[in-house]
C-alpha cells in the first residue's frame, strides 16, 4: 500500500445547479397563521405566529422585526415598543428559541447533515463542535438525507428557531432557500463543494476535480475500461463530470455508468456494483462517488468472488475507518473533514463574534490514499 497522495493544482470551480423550488414554498403572508386570529392573537393549543405575522400586525419587514429583537439599538423607539407589544400579545415569545431570539443569546448552532450514517460528515461536524463547543455554543443536528423537501421544510423551520448560525454539509441549490437563508441575517456556513457565488461562507473543495483525479488514478494504474457510480444529482453530477474529463484526457473508455438518485446505507453500493456488471462485465476499474456506494461494492466484489485489484479495482471517495480495515483496503480520495469542520467552526465563531472574515471562502485539499483495492 502506498501512503497517500494530494491533488495540488487550484481548485476548479464547481458549477452547481441552481434550482427553483421543487415544491412551492408555504407563506403567511396576506393573511392570518394558521391557528392566530386576525386580531393577531394565538389560539389556544395553536402554535404561536411567525415572524411574518409579527412584521404583517405591525406594518413593518420581518428583517426590522429581527432587528428589534437581535439589535434593538437599531431600530426606532416607537417601532420597537409596537413590534414588542405585538410579540407579547401573539404569545410569539412563549417560543423558547423566540426568547433566546429577543434577548440576542441563542447559542445553538443547527448543524445540517446530508447523511448521518457517512462517518465524514459525522467528523465534520464534530469538527465544528470543538471549536464551538467551549465558547458555550450547542449544536443542534438534523439530517436532509439528499432530499430538497426535507432541507427545505428544515430551512423553513429556522425562521422560528433562529439559530446563532447555520452549518450544512453541502451547499444549497434551490434558490428560494438560499434566499431565505440570507434572510436570516446569520451567518451561513456551506461545504463539500467549491461554487463561485456560495450563499455567505464556505469551506470546500472542488467535486470536478475529485472526478478528474480518480481517472488520473485509474490511467497511472494502467485500468482502460472503467466506470462510475454516484448519485444522479448535486456532488453525484459534478464527480461524473470531473471523470468524464479526466478520462477523455487520459484516454480511458467509460464503459459503464450508473447514476442513483439516494444513498441511504452500504447496501446501495452492493445493488450498484451488481447492477453495473450485469450492464458491462468487462469493466476493469469503478469509481464510487460516495464513501457508502463504495464500501457497499467492495463488499459485493468480494461476495461474488472476485479479486481486488485483479478481477475489478474500486475507488471510493471519502477517508473513513472502514475504507482501511476491510480487505483488501479501500482506496479512497477525500479530505480531511475534521479539518474542514475545525476551520468552518473557526470562521462561524468569529462571525458570531461581529468579526470581518479577510477571506469567506476557504479551499481545502484532496488527497488520494492508495489501498488493496486498486
Amino acid at each position: 500500500m502506498s501512503d497517500t497522495g494530494a491533488a495540488r493544482r487550484p481548485p476548479t470551480i464547481d458549477d452547481v445547479l441552481r434550482l427553483r423550488a421543487a415544491e412551492p414554498l408555504s407563506s403567511s403572508e396576506g393573511g392570518a397563521a394558521e391557528g392566530v386570529s386576525h386580531d393577531g392573537v394565538s389560539r389556544d393549543g395553536a402554535a404561536p405566529p411567525r415572524i411574518v405575522e409579527i412584521a404583517r400586525l405591525a406594518g413593518v419587514s420581518p428583517i426590522t422585526v429581527s432587528r428589534a429583537l437581535r439589535h434593538p439599538e437599531k431600530v426606532a423607539e416607537a417601532k420597537r415598543r409596537k413590534i414588542l407589544e405585538i410579540v407579547e400579545r401573539t404569545g410569539y415569545a412563549t417560543n423558547p428559541h423566540a426568547r433566546a431570539l429577543r434577548s440576542g443569546q441563542s447559542n445553538i448552532v443547527a448543524a445540517f447533515v446530508s447523511n448521518l450514517q457517512s462517518q465524514q460528515f459525522c467528523l465534520a461536524v464534530q469538527g465544528c463542535g470543538e471549536v464551538l463547543e467551549p465558547q458555550g455554543y450547542q449544536l443542534m443536528i438534523g439530517q436532509t438525507s439528499y432530499s430538497y423537501a426535507k432541507e427545505t421544510t428544515m430551512i423553513q423551520s429556522l425562521r422560528e428557531m433562529r439559530p446563532a448560525a447555520v452549518m450544512f454539509t453541502g451547499v444549497i441549490e434551490i434558490e428560494e432557500n438560499r434566499r431565505a437563508l440570507r434572510a436570516l441575517g446569520i451567518p451561513i456556513m456551506e461545504t463539500w463543494a467549491y461554487p463561485r457565488d456560495p450563499i455567505d461562507m464556505l469551506v470546500g473543495f472542488s467535486n470536478i476535480d475529485s472526478g478528474r483525479l480518480a481517472a488520473e488514478h485509474f490511467a497511472e494504474r494502467g485500468y482502460r475500461r472503467v466506470g462510475f457510480i454516484g448519485r444522479r444529482s448535486g456532488r453525484g453530477a459534478l464527480r461524473l463530470t470531473g471523470f468524464r474529463e479526466g478520462a477523455r484526457a487520459a484516454g480511458l473508455d467509460i464503459v459503464a455508468e450508473l447514476s442513483v438518485d439516494g444513498v441511504s446505507s452500504m447496501v446501495d453500493g452492493r445493488r450498484a456494483l451488481a447492477d453495473l456488471l450485469s450492464r458491462n462485465a468487462a469493466v476493469e476499474a469503478v469509481f464510487c462517488a460516495n464513501d457508502l456506494l463504495a464500501t457497499g461494492a467492495l463488499l459485493e466484489a468480494r461476495r461474488l468472488g472476485m479479486r481486488l485489484p485483479d478481477d475489478i479495482a474500486i475507488l471510493g471517495f471519502g477517508h473513513n475507518d472502514v475504507a482501511e480495515e476491510l480487505p483488501p483496503g479501500l482506496t479512497t480520495i477525500g479530505i480531511d473533514s475534521r479539518g474542514l469542520g475545525r476551520r468552518a467552526g473557526s470562521m462561524i465563531l468569529q462571525r458570531m463574534r461581529g468579526e470581518t472574515l479577510s477571506e469567506p471562502t476557504c479551499a481545502v485539499e484532496l488527497t488520494l490514499t492508495r489501498r488493496g483495492s486498486s
